[in-house]
């Protein structure tokens, strides 16, 4: 018990962690601390280690790969701060596999970051709306972070039940979803959103009604909104529209940059953070006003700071994600809830990379939490395959 309420605490909590942040600086790492020491004592209580999989290799790999970069470019403004970013999070992924496969149901995990994603929905329509913000932010500093955490629960969605009460829930979270992931006015959540929603309709798990139903909720939110908050809307969209240009020009100039560091230290990289350090140097100062961004691209940023062998073992864990996926749609029947969940983890899987294209997501729980779950269906799958479950 105590694992399943952490377990879903910490996939929970991960979209408001702004708000526990605002609370005390370190609030929003109890719950994943909790996890990692309850899960500790359990399996040495049992006497059993973790089942092996693959995903638990290369989460191992990457550690390593981490730790060797990291100690190489110590000297590094951010390299201490980012290697302690990177380590939690490949401990809680590992974590999140063995307790998702074994003692906590991959249904309630999903249903939790739905849930948590839906209250930092409520928070971006009112930071909109109430506090006038110019782009929905709520528990997040930037408003492309929140919607990267929106766009991937929506299709954690499609695991309402039949039942009348539960296709309400499910409509008024997707309403709230969509709605505060289209008032962050991020281009790359879009571009998520109609992935993830493209995917579950093709996958034939997205009722053509209900997405109906949710466009026609959002679309009489978004009068409402006007109506009631149209001056800060059209400033929104005309602040958003003033600094697309430049903000396609910026990203431009980072990725290029990341793509130098790619190919000047293909190796071992410039470590943890070194992108943000490096960047001034290897751009020749092309931003004034900003001397160390992020990439605004997972892929090359993850790249440029771990080098080629780090990079090759993060497609890693996205490859055995996808793969594990496919493998329990094909060990389900062609109906049932595991077979939707499989679908709904690959959905929220190609939101999260679509978006990672235009954003620095490495370090938010969403991707890593859904490769466990991946992973964790298919060793369930495999189970009730053999009659085991």
């Amino acid at each position: 018990m105590t694992l399943r309420v952490l377990a879903y605490a910490t996939v929970g909590l991960a979209p408001v962690e702004g708000y526990l942040t605002a609370v005390n600086a370190h609030l929003g790492k109890v719950a994943p601390a909790l996890l990692i020491v309850a899960w500790l004592v359990v399996r040495l209580r049992e006497r059993r280690l973790p089942r092996p999989t693959p995903l638990h290799a290369v989460l191992a790999l990457l550690a390593v790969t981490v730790a060797t970069t990291a100690a190489i470019h110590s000297p590094g403004a951010f390299t201490a701060e980012y290697t302690l970013r990177w380590l939690p999070f490949l401990i809680v992924t590992a974590v999140l596999a063995d307790v998702a496969s074994r003692e906590v149901p991959i249904r309630g995990l999903l249903l939790a970051m739905a849930t948590g994603a839906t209250v930092a929905g409520l928070g971006a329509l009112y930071s909109l709306i109430v506090d006038g913000e110019a782009r929905a932010s709520g528990p997040q500093s930037d408003p492309n972070d929140l919607a990267y955490f929106l766009v991937a629960a929506i299709p954690v969605l499609s695991l309402s039940g039949r039942a009348l009460y539960q296709r309400v829930i499910a409509a008024l979270g997707g309403t709230v979803l969509v709605a505060g992931a289209m008032a962050t006015f991020s281009r790359g959540g879009a571009l998520g959103l109609t992935a993830a929603v493209g995917w579950l309709a093709l996958r034939r798990v997205l009722p053509w009604r209900a997405l109906a139903v949710t466009a026609s909720a959002v679309a009489l939110l978004g009068l409402g909104a006007v109506h009631f908050a149209g001056p800060q809307i059209e400033r929104a969209v005309q602040e958003k529209s003033f600094i697309a240009a430049s903000n396609v020009d910026t990203r431009e100039l980072r990725w290029q940059a990341a793509a130098r560091m790619v190919a000047e230290h293909p190796a071992l990289g410039v470590g943890p953070g070194g992108f943000r350090e490096a960047y001034a140097a290897e751009s020749h100062n092309a931003e004034i006003d900003e001397q160390t961004p992020v990439a605004h691209n997972m892929y090359l940023e993850v790249a440029a700071e771990l080098g080629l062998p780090g990079f090759a073992l993060f497609a890693s864990v996205i490859g055995f994600a996808g793969v594990a996926s496919e493998r329990t749609i094909r060990l389900m029947a062609f109906s049932g809830p595991g077979r939707i969940e499989a679908v709904a983890i690959q959905a929220s899987l190609l939101a999260v990379l679509v978006a990672s294209t235009f954003l620095s997501e490495q370090y938010y729980l969403p991707l890593w939490s859904l490769a466990a779950l991946a992973v964790a269906a298919e060793i369930r799958a495999r189970r009730q395959d053999r009659g085991e479950e």
